[in-house]
């Protein structure tokens, strides 16, 4: 399954941000068509709103992919320490590039469900279209979770099934073949529950088939 993602993520490295970011007239007729509009590029900054300008703390970005979305945000944060890890090594070299020669950033590559952190390290995880992919997505919610301080927020954004039989469709026989999507996918009360188990506050919003949230933990 490892082996799987890492080469479905090699192979769509040249497209992965036109289609995120909308970048061209097909990626534009393919988030229409099959994700009803959604737009990524406005999730991302609601996400990205959570986090106070000023941020000064620890801050765990995971995945970053090829940090299309955060990459102003992140350098930006110029007091902050920020690490940037994701499995696929093609995604986190193009991350690198864009943060070369910022030493509050560092990329590092890493897997989710096997966290190399402390209990309890960071004040803020993002998980950024992440979690639709992750093979063991208990484990990551538990990672997750571990490592971040009490009162610290998890931030993130991601596929949830239920809301657009187009869009399940799509999930279900094409992009979890190919191994960019990794079942099994969480409707919005699974996933709420699970988040409510978990963290003290939940603020989680649907655009579409996908979820955006911030937790207090």
């Amino acid at each position: 399954m490892a082996d799987k993602i890492q080469n479905a993520y090699e192979s769509s490295k040249n497209i992965y941000d036109d289609v995120l970011t909308q970048g061209n007239i097909f990626s534009k007729l393919y988030i229409k068509l099959f994700w009803n509009g959604t737009n990524d590029n406005d999730i991302a900054q609601k996400v990205l709103s959570y986090i106070p300008n000023d941020f000064s703390g620890n801050l765990l970005d995971v995945p970053v992919g090829t940090a299309v979305f955060t990459e102003h945000k992140w350098i930006a944060l110029k007091d902050a320490h920020i690490t940037c890890l994701d499995y696929s090594m093609d995604m986190l070299k193009q991350a690198k590039k864009r943060f070369d020669g910022y030493t509050h950033i560092k990329c590092i590559q890493g897997d989710v469900s096997n966290l190399k952190m402390n209990d309890e390290s960071y004040d803020i995880v993002v998980s950024m279209n992440g979690f639709h992919a992750f093979p063991d997505k208990k484990k990551a919610f538990q990672e997750t979770w571990r490592v971040l301080k009490p009162g610290g927020t998890f931030i993130g954004c991601f596929y949830i099934r239920g809301k657009s039989k187009r869009t399940d469709w799509l999930v279900n026989h094409i992009l979890s073949k190919k191994g960019w999507f990794t079942p099994p996918f969480q409707t919005e009360g699974e996933l709420r529950n699970i988040l409510k188990e978990m963290y003290k506050q939940i603020d989680l919003h649907i655009d579409g088939s996908m979820v955006y949230f911030c937790c207090t933990k």
